[in-house]
């Protein structure tokens, strides 16, 4: 240690000691200062775009729908049948133009289904007719 001069006052003596200490200090905070930010800077890097595994898209097809029949087998609607008929679901359309009615886009829609009159009822179905109420009381006769 070195002697220290017999003027020197005791808040310069602390400002001497902390100043050989950052002197001492400030390369190795630079070092890590400059190596948190490269590691940071690299980390924001866009890196190579990864592939994203993807579930449940619909893979666009190569035409728009054109023809449309309104089968067992059809699932949705087309938007040209719903504009055409302004009917929106497969059920109404069925009862309306049939089963089996073919839709084409920029065609005229197809007949129109006759009403049905109710058809008799076969021996295969059940005809089934309400009961009046079964009324008991305690004190009846038999």
């Amino acid at each position: 240690m070195a002697a220290r001069p017999a003027k020197q006052s005791f808040n310069e003596a602390i400002e001497a000691a902390v100043q050989a200490a950052i002197t001492r200090a400030l390369p190795a905070l630079r070092r890590a200062i400059d190596s948190a930010v490269a590691a940071r800077v690299h980390a924001k890097a866009p890196a190579a775009p990864r592939r994203i595994a993807r579930r449940n898209v619909a893979v666009p097809r190569a035409g728009a729908i054109t023809r449309w029949v309104a089968d067992h087998r059809a699932r949705r609607v087309p938007t040209f049948v719903i504009e055409a008929t302004g009917l929106d679901t497969k059920k109404r359309i069925v009862a309306r133009y049939g089963e089996n009615a073919a839709f084409a886009k920029g065609k005229p829609l197809p007949h129109v289904k006759l009403a049905q009159a109710p058809a008799e009822p076969t021996k295969a179905e059940r005809v089934v007719k309400a009961r009046p109420p079964i009324v008991r009381k305690a004190g009846a006769p038999k």
